[in-house]
């Protein structure tokens, strides 16, 4: 009673967005260690580190959501 279904869930494009989301990740968090500021209290630490992150956040969940095309 084996089904040998080998359909991946994901396609190459949706593997390939989900690492471009994760190194996104990781820039937003280099860029929050960058802040020279105390407590990291500055720019950096504070706007622009967060933003970047959040976006390879949404750039992840929408890798996960997306249908993979039929072609």
């Amino acid at each position: 009673m084996s089904s040998t279904n080998k359909e991946m869930p994901f396609s190459r494009a949706n593997y390939r967005l989900m690492l471009i989301g994760l190194a996104i990740i990781l820039l937003g968090f280099f860029i929050m260690s960058l802040d020279t500021e105390e407590f990291g209290f500055g720019l950096l630490g504070l706007t622009i580190g967060p933003l970047v992150t959040v976006t390879g956040f949404i750039i992840e969940f929408w890798a996960i959501l997306r249908k993979p095309s039929n072609s």
